[in-house]
């Protein structure tokens, strides 16, 4: 087998039976990412050294008999807004040149206690908003990977490393994964800590992973499921048996509530067309409905809160180095500086209201099914594509995944985006996986 090839689940067994070593396996993927990363351009950061010695000491913990965490040896990305004891910290722009925190995000802290090995830091879009960088989709470097999780997607989906994590405020783990053919898994609100993280909006940020099966998103985001009282919107909890639930079949088979959105003008006439035929092929599994007409604000509402957020969260950027951001997210940061306090609380008071419109229809079914982008990856590297099929559940703060599930007129992948109720994750995961093994029999 070629091991930059093998699923994080797979390496992680490996590496503990004694069958394959961590330095084997971060030896593969350097080789690999040294082979075709001109062509891709997926790391802002990569220290082969760095990454041989982390894999060399994972491998003489195994050979002392110490302790194995669930992700031994295993290498992984990381966003490159992340911060990281061993490794500068730039966030995608000139500005954070050079940065370096001193300290590792909480999220990367948990990866290193699972005993994963750190490989590099993956290439995001300028402050993680919508200015690409350098980053090509594996598929057809022509087209975006999609953002702002750009490095981390194309990583994943071109074998560099079995998996890697991002943040999605907008459409930043979905869009992605759909256009790089990955799965992309962003759990509900408040699930994995954003301490050490870029900060865009407090209310909308959210941490996600990338793997290459449900079952690796699952075993990845378990370890980062732990209660850090340094972020605001987190509680005590026990961590969620996304792993052991995903492995059990659905007692009784899901019922999916097929729903188009309001936005189903932006989805492409393809990706209409492939809609109605998984919708034809899924048959008495899924039935379609239409969200309730408050929902025909739920962009607004999203883009009300965003703007004002980086507005205050970049504040310091804008007002020393304006000239050296790009022009879209200077023109953001303006618009938020101009919402009214009204405003921004109306918008944070329809949340609470959505989800209690979407807890009445999870009553009916067990998750909704939808497109994750509005269909193939665009080509040209000018843009990431439109987020517009993830923001309502960015809004909402609900548990999405998406599923490299449909392909399109060009060969490139399109994902399925299926989303659960806030706080069911492990539910939602195994009904990703159910529809998974439907839709390819």
């Amino acid at each position: 087998m070629n091991l930059v090839h093998i699923t994080a689940s797979q390496a992680a067994e490996a590496i503990r039976a004694g069958k394959m070593t961590s330095e084997e396996l971060v030896g593969a993927c350097l080789g690999h990412i040294a082979a075709i990363e001109d062509r891709i351009g997926a790391w802002a950061h990569l220290d082969p050294d760095l990454a041989l010695q982390q894999a060399r000491d994972a491998d003489l913990a195994r050979q002392e008999g110490r302790a194995l965490g669930p992700l031994h040896g295993v290498p992984v990305g990381v966003k490159d807004i992340f911060e990281t004891t061993d490794m500068p910290t730039e966030d995608g722009t000139v500005l954070h040149a050079g940065r370096q925190a001193g300290q590792d995000a909480t999220a990367v802290a948990l990866l290193r206690e699972a005993g994963a090995v750190i490989m590099g830091k993956t290439v995001t879009t300028e402050l993680a908003v919508y200015a690409p960088g350098k980053t090509r989709n594996p598929h057809d470097p022509e087209r975006t990977p999609g953002g702002s999780s750009s490095g981390s997607a194309a990583a994943v989906a071109a074998c560099m490393v079995p998996f890697a994590v991002g943040t999605q405020t907008n459409g930043s783990i979905i869009r992605p994964a759909s256009y790089c053919g990955v799965v992309g898994y962003k759990p509900t609100h408040g699930l994995i800590s954003r301490h050490g993280v870029l900060q865009q909006s407090r209310l909308l940020d959210q941490v996600g992973v990338f793997a290459r099966t449900i079952e690796d998103a699952a075993l990845i985001a378990e370890q980062l499921m732990a209660f850090d009282d340094r972020d605001p919107d987190m509680r005590p909890r026990a961590r969620p048996k996304l792993g052991e639930t995903v492995a059990d079949q659905p007692p009784v088979p899901p019922r999916l509530a097929f729903v188009k959105t309001p936005v189903w003008e932006h989805a492409d006439e393809e990706t209409r067309r492939a809609f109605t035929e998984l919708v034809e092929h899924l048959g008495e599994h899924v039935g379609p409905f239409e969200l309730p007409e408050m929902f025909n604000d739920a962009v607004t509402w999203h883009r009300t809160i965003m703007e004002a957020d980086l507005a205050k969260s970049f504040e310091r950027e804008y007002a020393r180095g304006k000239d050296q951001l790009s022009a879209t997210l200077r023109e953001m940061i303006e618009r938020g500086q101009k919402v009214l306090a009204v405003d921004y609380n109306r918008a944070l008071d329809q949340i609470s209201i959505l989800n209690s419109m979407l807890d009445a229809l999870f009553d009916w079914c067990d998750a909704i099914l939808t497109p994750a982008a509005t269909g193939e990856a665009p080509i040209g590297l000018e843009s990431t594509g439109s987020p517009i099929f993830c923001t309502i559940w960015t809004l909402c703060g609900t548990p999405a995944i998406s599923l490299p599930l449909l392909q399109g007129a060009s060969s490139m992948p399109m994902g399925v985006q299926i989303v659960g109720p806030r706080g069911d994750d492990a539910r939602l995961l195994r009904t990703a996986r159910w529809l998974s093994s439907l839709t390819s029999t």
